[in-house]
Order: structure tokens, then C-alpha cells, then sequence
């Protein structure tokens, strides 16, 4: 039963985890801050397909000013259609970042100032995923932050 094992441990080799290493897809805390902020300017864009764009086909949004949970490119879109109109621009007040092999999660708390002058805070979770559209949205989770 060793000698089993430790031929599979000398067939693969050191090799194997130097490949699965080599497949994560680099990414620095100070680039997940861009894809944030890539993402916030899609949303001053004004365009509903800009912003869905940078998501996932099989992502999931929990947004929010809505109860319901979009699972899709469609529903997505539908949620930012209504939310783009109050003109949004956010900026993040707190965050911490965390890394791993073709995954990223940003987390904290943002700020979103519409045309008409209110403010909403908010608390947020992005997680990215590296594929073959590159680092796309696979969750976002945005909650009002309660009242303190």
C-alpha cells in the first residue's frame, strides 16, 4: 500500500503542482481595486449592457435596492436598467481584498451619490473569477448598511 502510494507521489512528481500553480492567472490587490473601478465606471456610463458585460454568464447579484436575486445576464440587466437612471457614482469607504488562484474577493463598504443628490451606503462583496473572458463578476452581494 506505501510503495503504492509513493510510486504515484514519484510518477507525478514535483511537476504537478508546479502545473496547477502555473494556471492560476496572476492578480495583485492593487488590480482588483481596477476591476472595482472598471466596474464603477461602466455604472456612470449609464449603460445597463456595459455594466452586464462585466459579469459572468452564471453570475449571481444580490442587489441593493432590490429583494430579488438575478442569476443571469438578463436579470442583471434588468436590475442596473432601473438603478443607472438615478445616475449613480460610487466610491468605497472601507475594503479589504483577498487573493487566490483565479479567484479574487473584494469586500467593505461603498458609497453610491445619485444626480438628485442622496446618498446611499451600502455594504458589498465582489468575487471575481478568471476565465476565458478574463477576470469577470461571479457574486456580487450589496446591502444597505443599517442604521446606526
Amino acid at each position: 500500500m506505501i510503495s503504492v502510494g509513493l510510486s504515484l507521489v514519484l510518477m507525478l512528481g514535483p511537476a504537478a503542482p508546479a502545473a496547477a500553480a502555473e494556471s492560476c492567472a496572476p492578480i495583485s490587490a492593487t488590480e482588483v481595486e481596477a476591476l472595482f473601478d472598471h466596474w464603477n465606471g461602466a455604472v456612470q456610463s449609464g449603460d445597463p449592457d456595459q455594466v452586464t458585460a462585466l459579469y459572468a454568464d452564471q453570475a449571481l447579484l444580490l442587489p441593493t435596492l432590490s429583494p430579488i436575486p438575478r442569476h443571469d445576464h438578463a436579470g442583471i440587466r434588468d436590475y442596473f436598467v432601473g438603478f443607472l437612471k438615478g445616475g449613480p457614482v460610487g466610491e468605497v469607504t472601507s475594503r479589504t481584498i483577498q487573493l487566490g488562484c483565479n479567484e479574487a474577493v473584494d469586500a467593505g463598504t461603498y458609497t453610491f451619490r445619485f444626480r438628485d443628490g442622496h446618498e446611499v451606503q451600502a455594504r458589498y462583496t465582489f468575487v471575481y473569477a478568471y476565465g476565458a473572458g478574463g477576470w469577470l463578476i461571479q457574486h456580487h452581494h450589496s446591502s444597505l448598511a443599517p442604521a446606526v
